[in-house]
C-alpha cells in the first residue's frame, strides 16, 4: 500500500495545461486499463491508440475550471491513474458532479492510488468547485460498488442488465453517490 502523502495529485483544468508526455501517459494507461477489461468506456477489448487517443483529445478540449477536470496520480513522475470531474451546466443541477473514467494503470494497482484520488476529487469538488454531492455509474459484477462503498460512497439504485457484453453476459448499472461532500 503507498501512502497517500506519496501521490501528487494533480489537477488538469484547461487544455493548455496538460504536456504531450501527459498525454501520451494518460491514453496509454486507458489502454491499459481498457485492455483488462476496466470499465472506462471501451466495453470489447482490445483498443489501442487509434480508438483512445481521439476520445482523451476531445475529452481535454472539452476542460474548463468550473465545469470539466482532470485528476492526474503521479507517482515518482509517472502517471499512475486518472478520473474525469464534470458538472452539468444546466443550473437545475449544477450543485452536483459527475466521476468518471477512473482508472488506476495495472502497473500500479492495490497500491492506494484510486482511493487517493477518490478522497481528492471529493474535496476538489466541495472547496473548489462548490458541488455538494458526486455521482458515478460502476458496472456490475467487478466489485467495484465494494471499492467505492469503502470510501463512503452509497449504492442508490441499479439498472438491472442495462450492459451488454454478449449473449448471455448482462450486467447491472450500479449508480451511486457520495453526499454531503
Amino acid at each position: 500500500m503507498i501512502r497517500h502523502d506519496l501521490v501528487e495529485i494533480r489537477q488538469i483544468s484547461h487544455p493548455s495545461e496538460i504536456s504531450a508526455r501527459q498525454i501520451r501517459e494518460l491514453v496509454g494507461c486507458w489502454i491499459a486499463v481498457a485492455n483488462l477489461g476496466g470499465a472506462v468506456g471501451f466495453a470489447f477489448p482490445p483498443v489501442g491508440s487509434e480508438q483512445v487517443a481521439p476520445v482523451a483529445e476531445r475529452l481535454i478540449a472539452d476542460l474548463e475550471p468550473q465545469r470539466s477536470r482532470l485528476l492526474l496520480a503521479v507517482v515518482d513522475g509517472t502517471l499512475a491513474g486518472w478520473l474525469h470531474l464534470s458538472r452539468h451546466e444546466d443550473p437545475l443541477v449544477a450543485h452536483w458532479g459527475t466521476v468518471n473514467r477512473v482508472q488506476t494503470h495495472p502497473d500500479h494497482r492495490g497500491r492506494g492510488i484510486g482511493a487517493a484520488m477518490m478522497h481528492r476529487v471529493r474535496q476538489i469538488g466541495r472547496d473548489e468547485i462548490g458541488l455538494e454531492q458526486l455521482r458515478l455509474c460502476a458496472r456490475g459484477g467487478a466489485g467495484l460498488e465494494d471499492f467505492y462503498g469503502r470510501l463512503g460512497w452509497k449504492e442508490i439504485g441499479r439498472w438491472p442488465g442495462a450492459l451488454r457484453f454478449g449473449e448471455g453476459d448482462d450486467r447491472d448499472e450500479i449508480l451511486m453517490i457520495l453526499a454531503p461532500l
